[in-house]
C-alpha cells in the first residue's frame, strides 16, 4: 500500500537493486531472494571473527558457530523433508540446532519448551519427527512423556558421539515451496497445530524486515545528509538482547535470523529478569531492544530504583499486544536518543505483516504499523463483503510470506486458508488510507499475557476435566503490567482457588494457569446459541472474585 508514495521504497525496490520486486504467481515477490533458507543463513558466515553469540561466559564467533553447525549436520543423520523437532529453552545449542536442521534439509519443528510432559508428547505425536534435539530437562521431560523414538540431547552429548557415514550423500536441495519449520499454535479448539512455513515464507518475510531496517537508514542518512553507505560504515556492530522464546515466530525472525543476516550480536537471557537486563544493557552496549510492553515496564521500573544506564538502546520495539500509549511516553523520556517501533503479526504469516519505525510510527501511536509492500491487507464484513478503508472487519491477508497450511489438517487450514491464499487472521480491526492498521478486537477466544498467547479452549478442557468443576470459563481481564490477565470462573464443588490454579499449571505449561479463579454459585450466563456469554462475566468479574 505504501509503495506508490515513498520514493526511497521505490528505488529500493526498482529492477535490478537487492530488493527488487516483481510480480510472480500473482504475488509480489523479492526476485533475487534464494531459493532456500539455508543459502541465506551460509550468506552471514561472511561476517567471520566477529562475535555471534553470547550466553553467559561463552563468547562464539561467527565462524565458531558456523564450524559447530558443520560438524553437527553428518551426525543427525537425516533426509530431505524428515521432520528435526527442537525443544531447548533459549541457549546457543538451540541456535546450532536450527542452522544443523535447515542445513541437512531437514523440517525444523520448534517445541514450547514451557510445555507439560503431556503436552510435548502431543507435539511430537503431530509430526512424528524422525529426531528430537533437546537439553537435559526437556529430554528427561519427553521421554516421560511417552517418546521412545532418536532424541539427541545436545547439551549432554554421548561419548563418545555417533560416527558419521563418510559415503553418505550431500543433503538433497529443496525448493522454495519446500516445507521449511513447523511452529506450534493450539487455535481456538485448544487441540494443537503445526503451522507449516516454506522456505519461500520465511525468506519472504526475513527480506521484509531487512528492507524495513535499509529504509530506516536511508531516511536518517537523508535526515543527516549523509549517503547511506557512509553512514553505516561508521557505526558499531548492532547488538540485540534476546528475550524472545525462540520457538515462537517473534525470536526465530527478529532477534536470530536477522540479526544472523545483518552480523549482529546477540546476548541471550536464559530467564527474564530486569535488573540482570540492565546489567547486559550496560555490559554488551545492548542496541536493540524488542519485548512485549510488561518487560518494557519491569525495565523502566528497575532503571528508576537505580543508576541505570540506558545510553547505548537505539532500537527499541514491543510485539504482542498493543503498545500502549503512555508506556511509549515514558520508555522515550527515559531513552530518548531510541528509535520506537511496532508491529502486527501472527505465527500462520511468518512474522509482521505490518510495521512501523521512527516517525512513521509517531505519527500514528494508536495503530499497530503500516501495512509491508509485498502484503495485500483488506477488511471483510460477516458475510466476505470487502469493506471501504475505514470500516471495521476481520483483517484478511495474502502474500508469499503466508503458510502453507497447518501439518496434517486439511480440514483446519481450510477453514482460514482460501484457495487463492487470503488468510483469515482472526482479528478484528480497521485500515486507513495511509495503510495503518488498527486492532479493534479478536475473534479467537484468546488471550495475550505478557506477550504469550493463551487458548481459552486449551484452558477450559482442563477445568473441565477435574472432578467437581460442573461448568467453566476462561477469559482474559485488562492488566497494566501483563496486558491481559487470563482468569477464570467455575462452578465447583470439593476445590479452592489455589488448587484449581496449580493443578491447571500441572498439566498445561505453568504460563496458561489463570492468575485468578471466581467460584459462581449459579450456573454461567448464556448467550441466544446456549454458548458461555464472556461478556457478561467479564462485566461482572469485580463482583464474583470479591475478596476471596
Amino acid at each position: 500500500m505504501a509503495e506508490a508514495t515513498d520514493p526511497i521504497l521505490a528505488a529500493l525496490t526498482a529492477p535490478g537493486q537487492p530488493f527488487a520486486v516483481a510480480e510472480q504467481g500473482g504475488l509480489r515477490q523479492f526476485v533475487n531472494m534464494p531459493a532456500d533458507l539455508n543459502a541465506l543463513i551460509d550468506a552471514a558466515r561472511r561476517h567471520g571473527d566477529k562475535t555471534f553469540l553470547v550466553e553467559g561466559e561463552r563468547r562464539l564467533t561467527f565462524e565458531q558457530v558456523f564450524a559447530w553447525r558443520d560438524s553437527l549436520v553428518p551426525l543427525l543423520s537425516v533426509h530431505r523433508g524428515e521432520r528435526v523437532a527442537i525443544c531447548m529453552r533459549n541457549r546457543t545449542e538451540w541456535i546450532v540446532a536450527f542452522m544443523a536442521a535447515v542445513k541437512a534439509g531437514a523440517i525444523a519443528v520448534l517445541m514450547n519448551s514451557r510445555g507439560s510432559p503431556a503436552e510435548l508428547a502431543a507435539m511430537i505425536a503431530e509430526v512424528t519427527p524422525a529426531l528430537v534435539i533437546a537439553d537435559s530437562e526437556r529430554a528427561e521431560q519427553i521421554r516421560a512423556g511417552g517418546w521412545d523414538g532418536r532424541l539427541f540431547d545436545l547439551t549432554d552429548p554421548p561419548d563418545p558421539l555417533p560416527v558419521a557415514d563418510p559415503a553418505a550423500p550431500p543433503p538433497a536441495p529443496v525448493s522454495p515451496d519446500d516445507p521449511a519449520v513447523i511452529l506450534f499454535t493450539s487455535g481456538t479448539t485448544g487441540r494443537v497445530k503445526g503451522a507449516v512455513l516454506t522456505h519461500r515464507n520465511i525468506a519472504t518475510g526475513l527480506l521484509s524486515m531487512q528492507l524495513s531496517g535499509v529504509m530506516v537508514l536511508h531516511n536518517v542518512a537523508r535526515d543527516y545528509g549523509m549517503d547511506p553507505q557512509a553512514l553505516m560504515a561508521q557505526m558499531p556492530q548492532q547488538a540485540v538482547l534476546l528475550v524472545y522464546p525462540l520457538f515462537h515466530i517473534s525470536g526465530l525472525g527478529s532477534a536470530f535470523l536477522s540479526p544472523l543476516f545483518a552480523g549482529s550480536k546477540v546476548v541471550i537471557m536464559r530467564r527474564w529478569d530486569a535488573a540482570e537486563a540492565l546489567r547486559i544493557i550496560r555490559e554488551e552496549k545492548i542496541t536493540m531492544f524488542t519485548g512485549v510492553p510488561t518487560m518494557l515496564w519491569d525495565l523502566l521500573h528497575k532503571a528508576r530504583l537505580g543508576d541505570a544506564d540506558l545510553s547505548t538502546l537505539t532500537n527499541i520495539a514491543s510485539g504482542g499486544q498493543a503498545l500502549p500509549v503512555n508506556l511509549l511516553d515514558e520508555v522515550h523520556a527515559a531513552c530518548p536518543r531510541a528509535m520506537m517501533g511496532t508491529g502486527y503479526g501472527m505465527t500462520e504469516c511468518s512474522g509482521a505483516i505490518a510495521q512501523a519505525v521512527g516517525a512513521d510510527f509517531l505519527r500514528n501511536r494508536a495503530s499497530a504499523g503500516r501495512v509491508l509492500p509485498l502484503v495485500d491487507l483488506r477488511i471483510e464484513g460477516p458475510d466476505g463483503t470487502v469493506l471501504a478503508p475505514g470500516a471495521v472487519g476481520e483483517i484478511v491477508v495474502r502474500g508469499a510470506q503466508i503458510m502453507q497450511g497447518y501439518w496434517n489438517r486439511p480440514e483446519d487450514t481450510a477453514a482460514v486458508l482460501a484457495a487463492d491464499g487470503w488468510l483469515k487472521t482472526g482479528d478484528v480491526g480497521m485500515v486507513d488510507e495511509e495503510g495503518y492498521v488498527f486492532i479493534v478486537d479478536r475473534t479467537k477466544d484468546m488471550v495475550i499475557s505478557g506477550g504469550e498467547n493463551i487458548y481459552c479452549a486449551e484452558v477450559e478442557r482442563v477445568l473441565g476435566e477435574m472432578p467437581g468443576i460442573t461448568e467453566c470459563a476462561a477469559f482474559g481481564i485488562p492488566d497494566e503490567r501483563l496486558g491481559e490477565l487470563l482468569v477464570a470462573v467455575v462452578v465447583a464443588e470439593g476445590h479452592d482457588e489455589a488448587g484449581i490454579i496449580a493443578q491447571v499449571g500441572e498439566r498445561l505449561a505453568r504460563y496458561k494457569a489463570p492468575g485468578r479463579v471466581a467460584f459462581a454459585t449459579e450456573s454461567l450466563p448464556r448467550n441466544a446459541v446456549g454458548k458461555v456469554d464472556k461478556k457478561a462475566l467479564r462485566a461482572a468479574w469485580p463482583q464474583l472474585i470479591g475478596d476471596n
